[in-house]
């Protein structure tokens, strides 16, 4: 039978069901170009309003998959688990967790993402370390995961395809925000990964882009029901964004940041979010029976040192300097302007606009607001308070790392709008909310 696109826009325009074997073939027509920039918009704002069940995200989902290469680890003898978040601000909790997921002896291929507008991405962490090879070539990757046990690299330019023109066209055509179609795009590219598990890290707050905890619930348990009916088992933790988890954010200074936390100086929030997201990826992938065990056993990878051992180890075989853990100062680039923000009066840190802060950092050159946009891998902030800190007026709420004046006085304007200091104490919120499964 002839494949007509607009009959299954239509379909569901008028709120029924897609057939798989459409949606395979929609899908299809997405990858090789077969149908149009029009209907595939015409699409994705049918599914905005009309939504999907969990059959047809399945579908999708597996349809997105199946658009190019799918990766197999039968060379492994462990298993074969990731982590996805869904972005925030000072969100560096990759770089800890896939190296103390490895040394408890899980293989984390860890394909990452750049990052797009206020929050940052792995990927454009990774490629501040000097020679480091973000994009390496297959049989590299697969070597460092089968020899190290993780790798933190960007999406190869054949997995999943169909989700790179799919999300391209959702991001002009106001229909990024639809729960069915963020489930496909992230699990999809997780599914053609090869894993056997995934953890999901689901933020919401002001630095979310889910800023409500009722959407990031409903996108979470659409990822675990999807993934699950998928066959990848998959467990989410909704984690509160209404400050940066690091105090640090930008790109090199998250790194050190990273480098400080697996030597011994864990930020208290970042230290709970990762541990807990390490716990996570035991229990699913069979080596810890409850996350009780997985707790410790992450701890023990943490304090013992393997596994800042097996990061430095991770760095080198993809090309960065063999001594990036012992001396990452003299490797990572720095801005020539460091400059302390300081308190304009007495009292506690009480409320962040995590995306102001995230968008200073883009105000610094360290972001970008296009796909295209080049990104300066030195600026960034660094010495950001909890809620709850105690501050004397005058005294460094930050500090900003800047390429020149002009950005730096942008940066603190932005700084000085998202940080409020009041005269009492907050309440404490946990880092952590909920956990579905």
């Amino acid at each position: 039978m002839t494949f007509l696109p607009q009959e299954i826009i239509r379909t569901k325009r008028d709120g029924g069901a897609l057939a798989d074997q459409d949606i395979r073939a929609f899908v299809r027509g997405l990858t090789d170009g077969s149908v149009g920039e029009g209907q595939v918009a015409a699409l994705a704002m049918a599914i905005f309003f009309r939504g999907m069940s969990r059959d047809e995200s399945v579908s999708l989902t597996l349809a997105m998959r199946d658009s190019g290469d799918v990766l197999a680890w039968p060379e492994l003898d462990r298993p074969v688990v990731d982590k996805h978040s869904t972005g925030g601000v000072g969100d560096n909790v990759s770089l800890m967790l896939a190296p103390i997921a490895a040394a408890c002896g899980l293989a984390v291929p860890m394909i990452s993402g750049r990052g797009l507008g206020h929050t940052g991405g792995t990927l454009d962490k990774m490629e501040s370390i000097p020679g480091y090879q973000a994009m390496p070539a297959s049989a590299l990757f697969r070597k460092v995961v089968g020899e190290v046990g993780c790798a933190i690299i960007g999406q190869t330019g054949n997995l999943a395809p169909a989700d790179k023109r799919f999300y391209a066209i959702r991001d002009v055509t106001g229909t990024v925000e639809s729960i069915p179609l963020i489930t496909a795009s992230i699990l999809s590219k997780k599914l053609a990964a090869g894993l056997s598990a995934l953890v999901m890290d689901v933020k919401f707050g002001n630095g979310a882009f889910m800023a409500d905890r009722e959407s990031a619930t409903r996108l979470a348990r659409s990822l675990v029901s999807v993934a699950g009916g998928a066959g990848m088992p998959t467990t989410a933790l909704l984690t509160d964004m209404n400050q940066p988890l690091a105090s640090a954010a930008g790109n090199a200074v998250e790194v050190a940041n990273a480098v400080a936390f697996l030597t011994g100086s864990a930020d208290p929030r970042l230290a709970e979010v990762t541990l807990a997201l390490a716990a996570e990826m035991l229990v699913s992938g069979g080596l810890a029976t409850d996350t009780v065990e997985g707790l410790a056993s992450a701890r023990a990878a943490l304090d013992s040192g393997r596994a800042a051992e097996i990061f430095g180890r991770m760095v080198h075989a993809l090309g960065g300097p063999a001594d990036l853990v012992e001396d990452c100062g003299r490797h990572l680039p720095a801005a020539p302007l460091i400059v302390e923000l300081a308190a304009p009066e007495a009292g506690w840190v009480a409320e962040y606009d995590a995306r102001g802060v995230g968008l200073a950092v883009v105000a610094l050159g360290g972001g970008r607001v296009r796909p295209s946009d080049p990104v300066d891998h030195a600026v960034g902030i660094t010495g950001l308070l909890p809620v709850g800190s105690r501050v004397e007026k005058g005294a460094p709420l930050a500090c900003v790392h800047a390429r020149g004046e002009d950005q730096l006085a942008d940066a603190r304007s932005r700084l000085m709008k998202a940080i409020r200091v009041a005269d009492a104490r907050p309440a404490a919120t946990p880092a952590i909310l909920d956990r579905i499964a």
